[in-house]
């Protein structure tokens, strides 16, 4: 649920954003909506900077969704064995292009049902995809946005569908995509999940936890 004062400061914690983080965007490397989509399953439970130390030579062996459908699981596994959760990884790509020449035509779609229908792809997923390759409308939410979200007063939950429906309430559909990349942004910088900066942070006339821990706040 929505608190009764997010609406409030939406609009302001929206444009300080912008203004620190101007030129926020997505930290994987990709050409065309299927690196995104691999690269991020890749993410999981792993850097973007590992990640974009694989895939040049993963995509360079597997150029096209048919290279990833037809591919040996253990010659891709050891391609992203760094990455962790390998073995998953490899068996949920592999289905998922597979799924993509069945029903796409070997094309990603376009659509949260259809990337979501995907083998291993989820709402967070999804939401990438379709802000960053496809240019729509996207709600990413990941362990930066649910910090922050919470954090500032956003949102009441931890549950990420429902911070997600919280967001879509709140941040107009043009700034969604940039809005979320920014928190990202933020988390790494400021609002770090161990020792938040709060001193430091220019968010703090709007933030709840800023104003819960009053003079608790470190130094």
């Amino acid at each position: 649920m929505v608190p009764e004062n997010a609406r409030e400061k939406i609009g302001f914690v929206i444009e300080e954003l912008k203004r620190l983080y101007p030129d926020a965007e997505c930290t994987l490397k990709y050409d065309d909506p299927l690196q995104l989509l691999i690269s991020t399953r890749l993410s999981a439970q792993c850097t973007d900077a590992r990640v974009n130390m694989v895939t040049p030579a993963l995509f360079k062996k597997y150029p096209d969704c048919r290279a990833f459908a037809e591919a040996d699981a253990e010659e891709l596994e050891d391609i992203i064995r760094s990455t962790g959760f390998f073995r998953a990884k490899a068996r949920n790509i592999i289905d998922c292009c597979n799924e993509l020449l069945e029903r796409h035509g070997g094309q990603v779609p376009d659509t949260m049902e259809e990337l979501t229908a995907l083998s291993g792809v989820g709402r967070k997923t999804a939401n990438l995809v379709l802000g960053d390759a496809f240019g729509k409308p996207s709600y990413v939410v990941d362990t930066h946005a649910i910090r922050l979200t919470n954090r500032i007063g956003l949102t009441d939950t931890k549950d990420p569908e429902k911070i997600e429906k919280d967001l879509r309430k709140l941040v107009p559909p043009e700034e969604s995509g940039g809005f979320c990349h920014r928190l990202v942004d933020h988390g790494r910088a400021v609002c770090k999940a161990a020792r938040p900066d709060c001193v430091n942070c220019t968010l703090r006339p709007y933030c709840a936890e800023y104003e819960k821990r009053g003079e608790k706040v470190v130094h």
